[in-house]
């Protein structure tokens, strides 16, 4: 500085053309003083002022840099909750009534099914008897039903009308065109291939004759004697002749081929001889009439008078539309008797389930937070009845991170989530997303979906406390990194190059532009995964990084060498914000 101002003095006097200075009076030497005084200030005010205007010029060529180095990089979402256990259930009442049994404490541990309250059902046990009992005879009604159904598919296949009797034909009452109805008499039957007889017994002998019995009858008129089965034996007395109380005794033979109805015998069972004759009659000696639901018309006649029929033979054939009118009878009183059986089994399924109201059961295993009722106290249905109890399923917790719609995409269930707790502050808990809400609610313009995370272990973990989840949304290791603030627009990054000295548009002076490939990008950090960018490299970084405990990011101005380690900023350097877990392509 005072070679400076030496310098400034001796081309003052150079310009005034003086090689020397003359002497000057006392007056003019102060004045001169003055001058020069106020000069020398002059230009040291001029000079520090030159000297600040570099500085500040100096430092604004000052940059942030970083240098390029291999870590692991996290990106995660974060948002706080309150725990939640797993399953929570209220129990409330259907009936109303005293309770009569309550077998249970606050903070016992419950398991499903179990019976926690009954209340007095006694005014549903007829009700439940009343429809028990009509359901048995729907049922009944219904079966009957089905069995006609079977029955008559069975009897008018064909479309024809069968033989109920077996025997000879002796006269037909019908005719092709006829209508035929219930009860219309259709033809006279007779069959004496097997005959019967009843003929008196004394009645304490009668008595003990079983039906079964061998006998052996004698012919009246020729004495020939047949043998036989009793069929049955009256239980009335009756007086013969003389006084005598006997009792009949039917019973039936074979004909050989030549009893006839007028004629007579006298019968042995055992030792027990009968008092009297009988005479024989044929087994089968009626009408047939026809037992149908509905009219028919005869289309033909099947069998002529004379004829032999068994049961089931066909008698005539019907005209198809009356026959299957008649099948349609059987159907719809079968389907009128299920309908009936259905509900009457809906009766008692619901008069069953108001009964099953009154006996109360756990309906989730858990432990019991409340107890609101005891043996004696009367419970009343209904919304406006309070909870008779409360339980709480603790076997593992959840709560929900509300995750904003730009970041929701990166959300998968099965993500790792670090939980952290106000209640332990040194105590770190994970778990898992297990459910991803596509309702979401809206806050400021901003939609919010909420996540449920699970927990792998409860700990100390109570309902209702606070924790902070962090979900690890992706993650890379090893991974070629700059700092986020070190990626410009368009994908580029600008790398340390002292060749270049001039600065080329927005790339300052001392670097140049390498365009990248990226990968995981998270809040502080990108993923390198293409592009001339190696391991070392300084690269430019926008702004200024913040050093965090994962790690710190040296910024050097330029010129200035990098200290030992080349200012890498270490592993897990993911931050706790929000964070863009896509892996783009170059």
């Amino acid at each position: 500085m005072k070679e400076k101002v030496k310098g400034l003095f001796k081309r003052l006097r150079q310009a005034r053309g003086q090689k020397k200075p003359r002497k000057m009076s006392r007056k003019k030497k102060l004045l001169t003083a003055a001058a020069g005084l106020i000069l020398f200030l002059a230009l040291i005010i001029a000079a520090v002022r030159q000297n600040k205007a570099s500085a500040v010029k100096a430092q604004s060529q000052r940059v942030n840099t970083a240098t390029v180095i291999r870590q692991n990089i996290t990106s995660t979402l974060s948002s706080s909750g309150t725990i939640s256990p797993k399953d929570t259930y209220s129990i409330t009442s259907m009936s109303e009534g005293e309770v009569v049994q309550a077998d249970f404490e606050e903070g016992d541990r419950v398991e499903a099914g179990q019976i926690l309250y009954r209340i007095d059902a006694s005014s549903m046990e007829s009700k439940l008897s009343s429809a028990s009992n009509s359901l048995e005879r729907a049922q009944s009604s219904y079966d009957t039903a089905v069995s006609d159904y079977n029955e008559a598919v069975g009897k008018y296949s064909g479309n024809t009308y069968k033989a109920t009797k077996s025997g000879y034909i002796k006269q037909l009452y019908i005719e092709a065109g006829d209508k035929v109805a219930s009860n219309t008499q259709i033809a006279d039957i007779y069959n004496d291939q097997i005959m019967k007889i009843k003929v008196p017994f004394l009645n304490m002998e009668a008595a003990a004759i079983a039906p079964g019995s061998p006998a052996v009858l004698t012919l009246s008129d020729t004495l020939e004697q047949l043998d036989g089965t009793v069929l049955s034996v009256s239980s009335m007395d009756e007086a013969l002749t003389g006084g005598r109380l006997v009792r009949y005794v039917t019973i039936q033979v074979a004909n050989p081929g030549g009893l006839t109805a007028d004629m007579t015998a006298t019968a042995a069972v055992g030792d027990f001889v009968s008092s009297g004759d009988g005479t024989f009659s044929a087994t089968v000696d009626t009408v047939l009439a026809a037992d149908l639901s509905s009219n028919v018309e005869v289309e033909a006649l099947l069998v002529n008078e004379g004829d032999f029929v068994s049961v089931g033979s066909p008698i005539f054939s019907m005209k198809a539309s009356t026959a299957e009118k008649l099948i349609k009878t059987y159907k719809d009183s079968m389907d009128n008797a299920q309908a009936s059986l259905e509900q009457a089994q809906s009766s008692l399924d619901s008069t069953q389930d108001t009964y099953d109201d009154y006996t109360i059961t756990a309906p989730i295993s858990g432990t019991v937070i409340k107890k609101s009722y005891k043996v004696g106290d009367k419970v009343q249905n209904g919304s406006s009845a309070s909870a008779l109890a409360v339980i709480y399923d603790m076997s593992s917790v959840t709560f929900q991170m509300n995750i904003d719609e730009l970041d929701i995409s990166n959300v998968k269930t099965g993500q790792t989530v670090e939980v952290t707790a106000d209640a332990f502050e040194n105590e770190k808990f994970s778990g898992k997303v297990t459910n991803i809400s596509l309702e979401g609610t809206s806050s400021n313009g901003v939609t919010y979906y909420p996540v449920t995370v699970t927990l792998d272990e409860v700990g100390g973990l109570l309902p209702g406390m606070n924790v902070d989840g962090v979900i690890i949304v992706d993650s890379v290791e090893n991974a070629l990194a700059v700092p986020a603030d070190a990626l410009q627009r368009g994908n580029l990054v600008y790398v340390k190059d002292d060749s270049v000295t001039e600065a080329q548009g927005r790339v300052p002076a001392g670097f140049r532009e390498v365009k990248v490939g990226t990968g995981l990008i998270s809040s502080d950090y990108v993923e390198i995964v293409s592009g001339d960018l190696q391991e070392g490299d300084v690269v430019y970084v926008a702004k200024s990084s913040v050093n965090s405990d994962s790690g710190a990011m040296m910024m050097m101005p330029v010129g200035m060498d990098m200290p030992s380690g080349g200012g890498g900023y270490g592993d897990g350097g993911g931050s706790r914000g929000s964070g863009n877990g896509s892996r783009p392509g170059p």
